[in-house]
């Protein structure tokens, strides 16, 4: 008897097939609504002058209907706050100041010298091109490269789910601008 059922519980676990534990996240061609925490790199080289760079640490909720970005120091520490809504963005900077835009990405880069496409980088971080951008997938049909709007993207996966988000992006923008995401949790958000 015991040999029979040890047969059967074989039997059925051969049957059986391994899933990854679940996120909690739809698949990515359904996201839409996102929350993601992630490290940062900048680079930036221009004409005649010494390169610049900065890092820290980056914590994102998008939404149909805005943006809250809070970017922080290597340690953690507040560096500034972007809210963007259809009424436009607000910028606060750790030292209480508040600037105002009609776009998030304009406040940027007026508060850090750095022209970074907010607007579109919802889109690309889940590989999803404008009208007129080039997407390249890899052999599981992930997106491995990005090049719209003059930016090329490049994407790297720690899972090899074919639905798996990815882990690292590397964004650059002619040799001048390379933004590195180290992207250590993504979340659903209603």
């Amino acid at each position: 008897m015991r040999a029979l059922f040890l047969a059967g519980v074989l039997a059925l676990a051969g049957c059986a097939t391994v899933t990854p534990p679940s996120t909690g996240l739809p698949a990515r061609g359904e996201l839409r609504d996102f929350g993601l925490e992630a490290r940062f790199a900048l680079r930036l080289e221009r004409p005649y002058e010494a390169p610049q760079s900065a890092s820290g640490r980056l914590s994102w909720d998008h939404g149909h209907d805005g943006d809250h970005i809070l970017v922080a120091n290597p340690l953690g520490q507040g560096i500034a706050e972007i809210d963007r809504s259809a009424a436009g963005a607000r910028l606060r900077t750790s030292d209480g100041r508040v600037r105002h835009a009609a776009d998030a990405g304009e406040l940027l880069q007026e508060a850090t010298g750095y022209p970074l496409p907010l607007g579109e980088l919802p889109a690309w971080l889940l590989g999803r091109p404008t009208a007129s951008g080039q997407l390249r997938t890899d052999a599981l049909g992930r997106p491995q490269s990005l090049i719209d709007a003059g930016w090329h993207i490049d994407y790297h996966y720690d899972s090899e789910a074919a639905d798996a988000l990815p882990s690292r992006l590397t964004l650059r923008r002619d040799s001048s601008l390379e933004v590195r995401l180290r992207i250590e949790e993504w979340r659903s958000t209603p």
